[in-house]
């Protein structure tokens, strides 16, 4: 296990699915401060990203203490319409997200997986073009793709999630030209239809986001060939030596990840509120 990473005088953040996500937060811009008892997490320049707009708590509060984190978070973020809460820790249940669901929250516990190597996929999809992301029009087309999978796996208004996805985009291609990373889609007929992003957090710890296939174009194996491709990428050329994936327990792409060499480590809590309007 690797060691806490400290952010002032009251808070360590032990939990590896955290602590690569404000690893990557900062370096595209996001202010994390200290409170002493919890961390705020703030995105100015992507006020719609719940993830980069947040309260991470030392644990999951006890239910008689649950109401006064959430007037903490209106305090903190007086104009979100949102409420997301993420909770430290390497050692808590899931099960202990439940009385949050009473407050309106919708609570998760997703899986943190960690490989050392990648293995060849059982499937590939070897008629795609595999190969980072470069121009304007490479950068427009992920866009899209997020959109259109947002859509068809969640819902909501697919504008306001453009609002989102076009901001996320930015800051990616930004850590990208700064040789942080890099985004890595599958292409077919000119036609982005997969994509996965890797990004160093931490000197040899690197780690994958948004791994994403058009619907049109699953069950083909191109996800398994873009993580294949991705990591021996995060290996060679950005001197990793463990990856990192965040991914729901119940989501079939799980069982691919495991067939990659990938396994589960940790347990990442959070509970979260959406806009009265749907998902974002």
């Amino acid at each position: 296990m690797r060691a806490a990473v400290f952010y002032g005088p009251g808070v360590n953040v032990t939990s590896l699915g955290h602590r690569t996500d404000l690893a990557l937060l900062r370096l595209g811009g996001t202010l994390v401060q200290d409170r002493g008892d919890h961390l705020v997490v703030r995105s100015p320049h992507n006020p719609a990203h719940w993830w980069g707009n947040f309260l991470l708590l030392p644990a999951v509060p006890a239910p008689r203490d649950t109401a006064a984190w959430l007037d903490r978070f209106a305090a903190e973020f007086p104009d979100a319409e949102h409420v997301a809460l993420g909770f430290d820790g390497v050692d808590d249940r899931p099960d202990a997200l439940t009385a949050l669901t009473g407050h309106g929250l919708h609570a998760a516990a997703t899986t943190v997986m960690t490989a050392t190597a990648v293995h060849l996929p059982r499937h590939c999809d070897r008629r795609a073009t595999c190969r980072p992301l470069t121009s304007d029009a490479d950068w427009e087309q992920a866009v899209e793709l997020q959109v259109l999978c947002h859509q068809h796996d969640d819902g909501g208004d697919p504008a306001d999630h453009r609002v989102f996805a076009t901001a996320k985009a930015l800051t990616d291609r930004r850590l990208v030209e700064a040789g942080h990373g890099a985004r890595f889609g599958a292409f077919t007929d000119g036609l982005l239809v997969a994509q996965a992003g890797l990004f160093t957090a931490e000197p040899g710890l690197v780690r994958f986001q948004s791994v994403q296939t058009h619907p049109g174009f699953r069950g083909r194996g191109l996800a398994a060939t873009l993580v294949h491709r991705l990591g021996h990428h995060g290996f060679d050329a950005l001197g990793a030596v463990t990856l990192v994936m965040v991914v729901d327990p119940g989501h079939p792409a799980i069982r691919l990840y495991r067939s990659l060499g990938f396994t589960g480590s940790q347990a990442q809590l959070q509970a979260h509120r959406p806009p009265a309007h749907g998902p974002a």
